[in-house]
């Protein structure tokens, strides 16, 4: 744990960062503390110039006071909370005993979900980090990615209590330290290795292609760093295919280029193709050419998105599902958080959505559970931002917004209609 001086440090950063993204798009030059590498024209984009991010409440939503009757799921699919009491809900990876950790960005910290006396339990594991959106598990341990800081936390599942000092592998892992865009994403792949997102540090500007817009792969310790993607503005969710072990990954489009996008995308690295250019400064979605940083031939050699998952819809997390409780029909197919826009006049995303892949590399984007958002109203009522099957063939959801997760699980449609009543809606 850390110790209250630098948790006010963290908290200061904290409230700086967001302060920075709440700022007015009407100004022509970036406010202090944005990146002046930044080449967006709100202007020029034809945006209402007003639109800034959504602030995450830094407290959680109310079970009672749930969106849950609002959740829309195809029939024979149900929603329940699962758990709640822990703002700013996003990652979560799940321990060999039963633990769930999430983790959070700018309230920056780690939580422990746990069962006690017959209830589910958020307790605070860890505080005071610089965006502790990475997390991984493996042998025991729980890894720890904030910003640049790595740690390893081992045998945590006994010391949930008392969190042991970590091993930390900062130096190794030699991540940069700039802010923007390397909230990370971590995952231990089917070779054994901790696979890293390292985002570009602007909405769109000229990057150094050695260092940022990548998805990395180490060894566990931290060593024998390769780089498995580039041209990769944000993704900040991938998994691998069940029967191919290829690796799919969701990667966020550029703001304040129009209210039609550059859309978000949903990229596979095909086997033989590690290293390959995904687009980012230059080229975005399947084959938009940036209209502020420029070159000749933007999109040629990038390779195009298998799909898109829509303008500003905030994609984050995926998983492929492979449990045996929802139908045939959803085996191995993807799931894919879409946390919604800000950079858009009329709201778009605040739902998961699926995708269901072909031979070919392609994939067919769907709807799978909605309501969050009222078009009419263009208001939202929770942002989903990462999924995760469970052992018993359940999905549980997220919800940053509120600070809670759903399970949704399914049953036969003719009794589900039932057990649905005060739990969410079907479609």
């Amino acid at each position: 744990m850390t110790t209250c001086r630098s948790i006010r440090r963290s908290l200061l950063l904290a409230g700086t960062f967001a302060g920075v993204f709440a700022w007015s798009a009407a100004a022509q030059a970036p406010p202090p503390g944005f990146s002046a590498l930044d080449k967006s024209n709100p202007a020029a984009s034809k945006q209402d110039t007003n639109l800034k991010p959504h602030p995450t409440p830094p407290i959680a939503t109310a079970q009672d006071k749930l969106p849950l009757d609002k959740i829309k799921l195809p029939a024979g699919f149900k929603a329940e909370v699962w758990s709640t009491g822990h703002p700013g809900a996003r990652t979560m990876v799940l321990g060999d005993k039963g633990t769930l950790f999430m983790g959070t960005r700018l309230i920056g910290r780690v939580y422990a979900i746990i069962n006690k006396d017959g209830k589910r339990e958020a307790k605070v594991l860890l505080q005071g980090l610089t965006q502790p959106n990475g997390l991984a598990f493996k042998d025991g341990a729980l890894y720890v990615f904030a910003i640049n800081k790595v740690y390893r936390y081992d045998n945590i599942e006994d010391k949930l209590d008392n969190p042991p000092q970590p091993v930390e592998l900062t130096e190794k892992y030699n991540l940069p330290d700039t802010i923007h865009h390397n909230w990370k994403y971590v995952a231990f792949g089917p070779d054994g290795k901790m696979y890293v997102q390292v985002g570009a540090n602007c909405n769109i500007c000229e990057i150094n292609p050695g260092i940022h817009g990548q998805i990395r792969r180490y060894d566990a310790d931290g060593s024998n760093m390769e780089i498995v993607a580039r041209g990769v503005r944000n993704t900040v969710g991938f998994d691998w295919h069940p029967q191919t072990k290829e690796l799919w990954f969701t990667d966020n489009g550029r703001d304040w280029a129009g209210n039609e996008g550059p859309s978000d995308e949903l990229n596979r690295i095909a086997k033989g193709q590690e290293g390959a250019n995904y687009g980012f400064p230059y080229c975005h979605a399947n084959g938009v050419a940036d209209p502020d940083v420029k070159k000749p031939n933007p999109c040629a050699g990038v390779t195009m998105p298998a799909a898109l998952t829509g303008p500003h819809a905030g994609t984050l997390g995926i998983k492929f599902y492979t449990g045996d409780m929802f139908p045939a029909s959803y085996k191995n197919v993807a799931f894919i958080a879409r946390r919604g826009s800000w950079n858009r006049e009329k709201k778009f995303g605040y739902d998961v959505a699926i995708a269901r892949t072909a031979a070919n590399g392609s994939a067919k984007i769907e709807p799978f559970m909605t309501g969050l958002l009222d078009e009419g109203k263009n208001e939202f009522y929770g942002r989903p931002t990462y999924v995760l099957p469970m052992p018993d063939g359940s999905l549980l959801v997220s919800d940053e917004q509120n600070g809670a997760t759903y399970r949704i699980s399914y049953d036969t449609p003719a009794t589900a209609s039932v057990q649905q009543k005060g739990k969410g809606r079907v479609r």
